[in-house]
């Protein structure tokens, strides 16, 4: 499934070159998964009808596509980064922003549109201060649109981190961020109470 338009095409060069500045700072775990990536593409003959299923190689060992991996990607093809976000960006299946830790899908189908699941999603990303399709600075929540999750008979419906939230309604999102919050909390409190030399 892949995404179409002009605007869709701007918009893309425009996150580009607007918001490729802002992708987070690589995870030591992720530079190592970068330089598997490094090596793994000398696999793949260096013209672009590889373009895509290195795409996938690389979103399977690092789960998105950081800036410094369509880079290298780029450099590998010796095509501009541009023309390789651009193919990326045309397709549904890529991701720009690393998933968080508690990632958060909004069903927006049939049954969940009409019962105002646009409106759960814009509660969403208010509270987390984050536009749908990214991610929190501290890695915790991301937040996506999805189509049919099939419980219609729930909608409106958001999953966070598999748990299948029905009935949803704009006043219930600050709750459920806020439970997963204190529980963080609480688990980091018992893990420093039973670190060594803790008493």
């Amino acid at each position: 499934m892949h995404k179409t338009g002009n605007h869709q095409n701007w918009l893309s060069l425009h996150i580009w070159t607007k918001g490729c500045s802002m992708n987070q700072e690589l995870t030591e775990e992720e530079k190592d998964a970068l330089k598997h990536v490094a090596i793994k593409l000398e696999t793949f003959e260096k013209h672009r009808g590889n373009l895509i299923p290195i795409l996938q190689m690389v979103q399977n060992n690092l789960s998105y596509l950081p800036s410094e991996a369509l880079k290298i990607v780029a450099q590998h093809l010796g095509i501009l980064e541009s023309e390789v976000y651009g193919v990326a960006t045309f397709y549904n299946q890529f991701r720009f922003h690393p998933p968080g830790k508690y990632p958060i899908k909004v069903c927006l189908g049939t049954a969940c549109h009409v019962r105002a699941g646009d409106i759960i999603l814009e509660n969403f990303e208010r509270k987390l201060e984050i536009p749908e399709g990214q991610t929190t600075p501290d890695r915790k929540f991301s937040i996506e649109r999805v189509a049919c999750v099939g419980c219609c008979a729930l909608a409106p419906v958001a999953i966070i981190d598999e748990t299948v939230h029905g009935h949803m309604a704009p006043s219930k999102v600050e709750g459920l961020i806020l439970r997963i919050k204190l529980q963080e909390e609480m688990e980091e409190r018992e893990k420093k109470k039973n670190e060594p030399g803790q008493s």
